[in-house]
């Protein structure tokens, strides 16, 4: 079904990184294979040689020939390749045209011009097989990241093409949109799909995939079958830099009870979107050093609650206190700072030592020095950010925030995306930021990153706060309890 003979492929631009070296694969119709290995080895761009992105939308130097059904890729017009290959990318907002659901889902197929008759009918076939009859005649832009996700599956689904390319499917999705995502799956594979996932988190595919491609450096390592891929032995496959088979089997760092007085403190704060309660009646206390977890479904109110903290959204009430005094919104941004899930939204200088110091009056030049070597990003401080990788970007936003003097850090899912490596390293840097003192909390979804990083957890949904306890080995259940359970 498809085949990659001798191919190799290098970005034109510099900063692209992804590579490829002598790729030699063959995937069969109805196989569902899983491209995996660390960030930058080349996944994303075996897929893109499979749907034409390579070459009409990234130029580059290659060789060799990727072949989809028989016909050379390079060969074939995009819109023939549409009616073969369907892509759903790590970012759904990437491939919206629309403004309504409904559009959206029709809109590939009034691309390939079915007729009307028949739209209508793949679209409530579409909407039936997939359970999304909720999510049909809504606004694109009232969905929460999942239900972005679905809506740009079903865009694919509805055209019904033979072969499946997932990015990262899974990277935004909270654990029951990433269960519904494992169902998708197993439906298309009954329906005798060819499947290629690109992906980090791999434990929800463990019973689905037929073969895994593990990738180094742009080239094929090794591919597995299925049980040869299980039997990994755990220091093995973080040695690859590959994430967990198993998340019952993931078991938090040693952490002990933070004995430092609290410094700051949420008294029966209420958040409101326009008119509507979104979270009522929040109250915790949180000491320096603090590293705590919130998590939640998709929608719970996590981000309007971290806009909250730090002075972001002002549509509240209740109290915000650091050392007993109540802070209002401004002085509540004077204290913290946030670090965006895509960072590139806040990195504006064209420097990365310019970036350090943006935006402050009368910087500390020295502190943006030692804040960059102890980052360990000094070394490219005449680079402009956006050349930079997404671990690099977020920890010169994290210098801004040391230069600053933010006392409280913010994090909005910092390791969407990331392999193992990355996302230990995200870990040990909250780790050393709270040794400093600082107060940190992070919004994720990432179980294997909260039991790596966090001391203490805040479960929020239903409009509530449902729990705050500290990530001790007597509570892990707790956080199983939502994370594992189907």
């Amino acid at each position: 079904m498809i085949r990659f003979e001798k191919v190799s492929f290098t970005y034109q631009e510099a900063m692209q990184r992804g590579s490829l070296r002598d790729i030699d694969l063959i995937i069969h119709r109805g196989e569902c294979v899983l491209l995996c290995g660390r960030s930058g080895c080349g996944k994303t761009t075996l897929t893109r040689l499979v749907n034409g992105l390579i070459p009409y939308f990234y130029p580059g130097e290659m060789s060799g020939t990727t072949y989809v059904d028989g016909k050379a890729v390079q060969d074939l017009p995009m819109y023939d390749i549409s009616e073969y290959v369907g892509s759903v990318f790590q970012n759904p907002r990437s491939q919206f045209f629309n403004v309504d659901t409904d559009s959206e889902i029709s809109f590939g197929m009034e691309n390939l011009t079915y007729p009307k008759e028949k739209m209508q009918e793949r679209l409530s076939k579409t909407v039936a097989e997939l359970d999304i009859a909720h999510l049909t005649g809504r606004s694109i832009f009232e969905l929460s990241g999942g239900e972005k996700q679905k809506v740009a599956f079903a865009s694919i689904y509805a055209m019904s093409p033979d072969i499946y390319l997932l990015d990262e499917p899974s990277s935004n999705l909270d654990m029951d949109a990433i269960e519904d995502l494992r169902r998708t799956l197993e439906l298309l594979k009954k329906q005798g799909k060819t499947i290629l996932i690109a992906e980090h988190r791999m434990y929800y595919l463990r019973d689905l995939v037929d073969r895994v491609v593990y990738m180094e450096n742009g080239a094929i390592a090794a591919v597995f079958s299925r049980n040869q891929f299980l039997s990994i032995p755990t220091e093995q496959r973080h040695s690859m830099g590959l994430r967990a088979l198993d998340l019952s089997r993931v078991q938090p760092r040693a952490v002990t009870k933070n004995s430092q007085k609290p410094m700051l403190e949420v008294r029966h704060l209420s958040l409101f979107h326009k008119k509507r309660l979104v979270l009522d009646d929040l109250n915790l206390r949180a000491a320096p050093g603090d590293i705590i977890g919130i998590i939640g479904h998709n929608g719970a109110g996590k981000s309007t609650f971290s806009r909250t903290i730090c002075g972001l959204h002002t549509n509240c009430t209740g109290q915000i206190l650091w050392h007993e005094k109540a802070l209002n919104a401004k002085s509540r941004l004077k204290h913290s700072y946030m670090v965006m899930q895509d960072v590139g939204y806040q990195l504006f200088a064209d420097t990365l030592e310019k970036e350090c110091v943006f935006g402050i009056k009368h910087p500390d030049l020295d502190a943006a020095k030692q804040a960059m070597e102890w980052l360990g990003i000094y070394e490219h401080r005449a680079h402009h950010p956006n050349t930079l990788s997404g671990g690099q970007k977020q920890r010169a936003a994290v210098a801004v925030s040391m230069v600053c003097r933010k006392d409280v850090l913010i994090f909005d899912e910092p390791t969407s995306g990331l392999d193992y490596d990355s996302m230990i390293q995200v870990a040990g840097l909250l780790q050393r930021l709270s040794k400093m003192g600082k107060v940190i909390f992070v919004v994720t979804h990432d179980y294997e990153f909260l039991a790596a990083a966090c001391t203490r957890v805040i479960h929020l949904d239903d409009g509530k706060q449902q729990e705050d306890y500290p990530l001790l080995p007597d509570n892990l259940h707790r956080l199983q309890n939502f994370f594992l359970q189907k």
